[in-house]
């Protein structure tokens, strides 16, 4: 946890990393019926080996959901917090697929921190969801946060 103060003077630095997340087939098909985004590439496992990626993946929006497991996994919160709020992103770009099996994590740098009224803290946070052993990110984004604190 850190105070906003604290963290005004690290604008630009990494924050930290979350631990890695397993993207199995069993939470792909949650996903999938959840959204009712059945697509083969993510549920019909034989024809997604036959398929452009050799396995189902994960749907897109899968894994910008799990960026809200990352950043809690990577200790984001501000001190004396009450809450956080999704506020949106200004910028996302899926760059790579994430394959059934493979793991995930999110690498948070922070871009500005703006307090936007008294106890609520506007926070912008630069993020590369990485997949293990590969080079190309999953995710490149940057997310809007409000903390309300009080």
């Amino acid at each position: 946890m850190h105070t906003p103060q604290e963290l005004q003077r690290r604008i630009g630095e990494e924050l930290g990393v979350s631990g890695w997340c397993l993207i199995d087939q069993s939470m792909i098909d949650r996903f999938a019926d959840l959204t009712d985004d059945h697509q083969w590439i993510h549920v019909d496992r034989e024809a997604a080996a036959r398929g452009p990626f050799g396995a189902t993946i994960a749907h897109g929006f899968l894994v910008l959901s799990l960026m809200a497991k990352m950043t809690t996994s990577a200790g984001l919160e501000l001190e004396g917090a009450r809450m956080g709020m999704n506020y949106g992103f200004d910028r996302v770009r899926i760059t790579n697929v994430v394959r059934a099996g493979d793991r995930i994590r999110g690498r948070f740098v922070l871009k500005e921190l703006v307090e936007r009224q008294p106890g609520q803290w506007l926070m912008t946070l630069a993020i590369t969801v990485e997949i293990e052993g590969q080079a190309k990110p999953a995710v490149v984004a940057e997310w809007l946060g409000l903390q309300f604190l009080g």
